[in-house]
C-alpha cells in the first residue's frame, strides 16, 4: 500500500471508529479489550492520534512521551476525538515527502511508517469499537489486512520487546488462503524472525504449526481480536497458543 491509500484508509477508519463509538455509548464494554468501556477506547485513541501528529508536525527525531489521556467523557470526549483524528488525517496529508522525525519500525521513510500505523492503530480499535455492538464488523480489505499482518509480523514482533519466546524453537505458518501472501515465523529465546513468500514459495517441511484463513480472518486473529476458532489450524496448536497467550502489543 502507498502512503496517500494508508492516509485515505486511516481517514476513513477513525470516521468509523467515532460512529460506532457514538452509537454505542461511553459506558458500552468493548469485549474486544475486556475491561474496557468505550470512553476508554476513545481516550487511548485520541491520545495516540494526537502522539502521532506531534512526531509528523514538530519533527521531532528521538522519543517523546505521549500528553496523558484527558478526563473528558460523553459528547465532549467524542468531540474531542473526531478533532484529534482529523489533525492526524491532515497534518500527514500536508507533511512533505522527505519529513524527518523519530520512527519506532523500519520503513522507507518517517511518513510512510506513520501512515501505516495510525492506519492499523486506527483499523483495529475502529473494531473495537464496532465489538461493542454486537454486531456484524466492517470488512477489512485483503490487501489492507495483509499489510497489517506484516507489520506485525516483521515490524512489532520482531523487536527485543517481544515476548514471543521459546526455549525449545519452533516453527509457525501463516497463510492468507485468500491471497498469495505467507509468513513463515520461527520461534526461539530470541525475538521471532518472519519471513514474508509466496505461497507457491513456501517449504512446506520443517513447520510446527500453520494457521491458515483469509487475510481479514488472520489479521483480526493475531492482533488477538478474534479467536483461534477463526481460523484453521494444521498441527501442534500449542504453538498457536504460545503466540496467542504473548501476543499482545500494550501501550
Amino acid at each position: 500500500m502507498q502512503i496517500a491509500e494508508h492516509i485515505a484508509s486511516l481517514s476513513g477508519e477513525g470516521r468509523l471508529l467515532a460512529a460506532a463509538a457514538e452509537r454505542a455509548g461511553p459506558g458500552a464494554s468493548v469485549p474486544t479489550c475486556p475491561g474496557w468501556q468505550i470512553r476508554h477506547l476513545l481516550r487511548h485513541t485520541g491520545m495516540v492520534h494526537r502522539w502521532a501528529a506531534a512526531f509528523v508536525t514538530e519533527g521531532h527525531t528521538a522519543y517523546q512521551p505521549d500528553g496523558g489521556e484527558p478526563a473528558l467523557d460523553g459528547a465532549e470526549l467524542l468531540t474531542w476525538f473526531r478533532a484529534g483524528h482529523d489533525h492526524l488525517v491532515r497534518s500527514l496529508e500536508e507533511a512533505p515527502a522527505d519529513l524527518d522525525c523519530w520512527a519506532f519500525l523500519p520503513a522507507p521513510s518517517p511518513l510512510a511508517f506513520w501512515s501505516r500505523r495510525q492506519l492499523h492503530e486506527t483499523a483495529v480499535h475502529r473494531v473495537d469499537a464496532e465489538s461493542a455492538l454486537g454486531g456484524p464488523l466492517t470488512p477489512v480489505p485483503a490487501e489492507r489486512a495483509v499489510d497489517g499482518i506484516d507489520e506485525l509480523l516483521t515490524g512489532f514482533h520482531a523487536r527485543p520487546r517481544s515476548k514471543v519466546r521459546s526455549r525449545k524453537p519452533r516453527t509457525l505458518r501463516v497463510r492468507a488462503v485468500d491471497t498469495e501472501a505467507t509468513w513463515t515465523v520461527r520461534i526461539s529465546e530470541d525475538p521471532p524472525e518472519a519471513v514474508r513468500t509466496a505461497a507457491t514459495d513456501a517449504p512446506e517441511d520443517g513447520v510446527d504449526c500453520e494457521l491458515s484463513g483469509t487475510a481479514e480472518g488472520l489479521y483480526l486473529t493475531l492482533w488477538n481480536r478474534l479467536p483461534l476458532a477463526a481460523l484453521s489450524l494444521r498441527g501442534d496448536r500449542s504453538v498457536a497458543r504460545l503466540w496467542t497467550d504473548n501476543s499482545a502489543v500494550t501501550w
